[in-house]
């Protein structure tokens, strides 16, 4: 319970951000799969990516994920990587549910609470003025795509700075609404759109700035972005036409209810503001006392 929106908001990303033992119990089958890929496959590299790695990730719903620089040669159809990734690993995991989610394979250890993704990669070039790698991941449909994941993560800790925390803050709210009300948003897309829109600001005010980010997303009209670090292409909001439209619909009513909460919240009527936020959240919002 809270009593001002700062103590709502701050309970609540106390709430959301994972525990270490939530990292730890995911990360544990890290060597097991890395030896399984580098028996068969040949590995260069395996290293941590995603949400947990930038500090972003909301507890109960991100997973561990990997990057895994294969050493084989690389298929025309990503699908194909795909597959062989997958049945690589359900041999080292036959009693673990394991599947394709673009561009993971996904592993859901622990009955499904202890999810790792891991994303099969080849090296590509290195952008020798920042020793950024690039990489070639699976994309939406059976293509490849480039990425350049420690470039991102540089990013997203660079627009973190100033304000303190302010880009993690608002990228793991937002990532709270969409798995709270299931929007068929990319991750990663929600956290490049958070870190450049905290990138030009001086301080981050919840009530305020989560309105003002959700309205920001309404007027692109989840449009693709261009990749802010300037290495890849376009960056998609959503993996189809009719997720894009469920999710424009889902955010076209969050704006509402983040819009109701400000105006309460301006209006000095925090218990109704607590109320729309807990709208905006399903449910999952501190309450107010």
């Amino acid at each position: 319970m809270a009593k001002t929106a700062s103590e709502g908001f701050d309970t609540f990303l106390g709430w959301l951000t994972p525990t270490a033992s939530e990292r730890a119990k995911a990360a544990s089958h890290r060597q097991s799969i890395k030896d399984k890929l580098e028996s068969k496959f040949g590995v260069y590299r395996m290293f941590e990516s995603g949400s947990f790695k930038h500090g972003t990730g909301v507890s109960g719903h991100s997973d561990v994920d990997y990057f895994v620089s294969l050493k084989s040669d690389r298929p025309v159809r990503s699908d194909s990587t795909l597959s062989a990734v997958r049945s690589a690993l359900q041999d080292r995991f036959p009693f673990t549910r394991i599947h394709v989610e673009r561009p993971a394979v996904v592993l859901e250890f622990g009955q499904g609470y202890e999810r790792v993704e891991v994303i099969p990669a080849y090296a590509k070039e290195r952008v020798t003025d920042k020793e950024v790698m690039k990489f070639n991941i699976p994309g939406v449909v059976d293509e490849w795509l480039e990425s350049t994941p420690e470039a991102h993560a540089s990013y997203v800790n660079d627009c973190n700075g100033t304000p303190k925390g302010g880009a993690k803050e608002l990228a793991r709210l937002v990532k709270a609404w969409k798995y709270y009300r299931n929007v068929p948003i990319s991750s990663f897309y929600l956290e490049m759109r958070a870190a450049q829109y905290m990138e030009g600001e001086t301080f981050l005010d919840y009530p305020q700035d989560i309105k003002r980010f959700l309205s920001r997303l309404q007027g692109h009209d989840l449009a693709a972005m261009n990749d802010p670090t300037g290495y890849t292409g376009r960056i998609n909001a959503c993996s189809t036409e009719t997720k894009r439209n469920d999710a424009l619909s889902k955010l076209n009513l969050a704006v509402t209810r983040a819009t109701n909460a400000l105006e309460e919240h301006k209006a000095g009527n925090t218990k109704k503001a607590f109320e729309w936020w807990d709208k905006l959240f399903n449910g999952e919002f501190p309450s107010y006392y």
